[in-house]
């Protein structure tokens, strides 16, 4: 089992010109303290179901750029970016520059993309109907695999079209960087996960049956593909209090099977983070 800190809030003092320092001593007590990767949300306002609109919200890829030239071994990876804020050959491109630059340490988190209408609304970007969003993100999956594996044939999609998908430089990691998918239905996103992702991410307020029964899910759509259920790593957001102790917290809670519950609709109280538990099978 592993451990990051995920940074849904950037709302801590009133002092904008603080937020960046603040923001990157994070991840430098982050990687300081051993956890294993740091995750940002890829939303342009705040989401509503932390906060406001309003309050602070950083562009998610640059604020990991931002992180990656404070740190040195500690994953960064967006939680997760919805695939109708940039066209695909695009953060095909920002994720790869993340890579080279970070010496090979970024997760591809991408989603079909959830509580972002008023955002779009605001900023001007088409939001298509959520089952196209769901074709709009396989899409986008399979141009990420082809342009990571140097093939600069022309790619032709119903809805995006790339004549020459050409990536230049290559990401450091091969045979790319780790593809992560959030969401957990069972149709859509799930079959997703085991035909083209490395990683599947499930939010804390699933109780312990309903994560299981997903899993089965997922284990069903990796056999139905002739994919090893094991080779995908299984992540979890959930919501911890940390305190002087908090290592023997975790050990506490861990040996509980797991049962953590989400942040809910409210903003953050100081003192309190979220964070994304990486679970390796077997491991618990």
């Amino acid at each position: 089992m592993r451990l990051g800190l995920s940074i849904p809030n950037f709302s801590w003092s009133p002092d904008q010109e603080l937020l960046g320092d603040t923001f990157g001593l994070l991840v430098e007590r982050a990687e300081r303290a051993g956890l294993y990767s740091v995750w940002v949300p890829d939303h342009f306002f705040q989401s509503p179901w932390l906060s406001r609109p309003e309050q602070e919200m950083l562009e998610g890829w640059s604020a990991l750029a931002y992180a990656a030239g404070r740190t040195n071994r500690i994953k960064l990876g967006t939680m997760v970016t919805g695939v109708t804020n940039r066209h695909p050959g695009i953060l095909v491109k920002m994720a790869t520059t993340l890579d080279v630059l970070s010496h090979g340490r970024t997760y591809f988190g991408i989603g079909a993309a959830a509580g972002i209408e008023e955002e779009h609304q605001g900023l001007g970007i088409p939001l298509p109907p959520l089952a196209e969003r769901f074709a709009r993100l396989e899409e986008t999956l399979q141009i990420a695999l082809q342009m990571w594996s140097g093939d600069e044939n022309p790619y032709e999609g119903k809805y995006y079209h790339l004549a020459r998908p050409l990536n230049s430089p290559q990401s450091i990691q091969k045979p790319h960087p780790p593809i992560l998918v959030g969401g957990h239905s069972e149709r859509k996103t799930l079959r997703l996960v085991a035909r083209y992702a490395d990683a599947c991410n499930f939010m804390g307020y699933l109780d312990k049956d309903t994560r299981q029964r997903k899993l089965e899910v997922l284990r069903e759509h990796c056999q139905a593909l002739g994919r090893s259920y094991e080779q995908i790593e299984k992540t979890l957001v959930y919501l911890m209090h940390l305190t002087p102790r908090w290592p023997q917290w975790h050990l506490q809670s861990a040996g509980c099977h797991r049962l953590f519950r989400g942040p809910g609709r409210r903003g953050f109280r100081p003192g309190d983070h979220d964070h994304t538990k990486r679970d390796r099978p077997g491991m618990l």
